[in-house]
């Protein structure tokens, strides 16, 4: 039938609309006569479950968490300075928008270094704080679940400390 997935019950998976979830079973289902063999993936913060087809998973972008390696390129990514295009409002929002929902962690660490605002910055916008807030939630979740040593808490004052570092340099 299908090759082997490299995906199993438990692990924690990153699903790029959703961020991080966590794998709680395998399932088949017949759907329209068609047999299907499903993930049944857990998003407990956003009380949601998804089910995806096994097949697809590849297709939609689902990945396993991110290496040590790349969540250091990620927090690597924070301490840059920020690079701000002088596009319109709209199309940097949909570029922003596009790389959070890709699911790849160094792109969301550029939403999250970008739209960061110290305190003697100009305010956000509602829109501004929404993606930012977007981007920073998919970030310290995938940091949280890469890292045994961490709670999301502890994710997020870790992201917010190189944050505030490179505002004070």
């Amino acid at each position: 039938m299908s090759k082997k997935s490299e995906f199993r019950p438990n692990d924690y998976v990153v699903y790029p609309a959703h961020g991080v979830g966590q794998i709680l079973s395998i399932e088949k289902q017949s759907v329209a006569g068609l047999d299907l063999e499903l993930f049944v993936i857990s998003f407990a913060k956003d009380k949601m479950t998804l089910r995806v087809p096994t097949n697809k998973a590849q297709d939609v972008g689902m990945r396993s968490l991110s290496s040590p390696d790349v969540v250091s390129k990620a927090m690597a990514t924070l301490k840059g300075k920020a690079r701000v295009k002088r596009a319109m409002w709209s199309r940097r929002a949909q570029e922003y928008e596009a790389k959070i929902n890709s699911g790849d962690l160094i792109a969301i660490a550029e939403v999250v270094r970008d739209l960061h605002r110290n305190d003697e910055q100009r305010e956000q916008s509602y829109s501004e704080r929404q993606l930012y807030e977007a981007a920073l939630d998919r970030l310290t979740r995938e940091l949280a679940a890469v890292n045994d040593d961490m709670d999301e808490d502890g994710a997020l004052k870790a992201v917010d400390d190189i944050l505030m570092s490179r505002a004070a340099a």
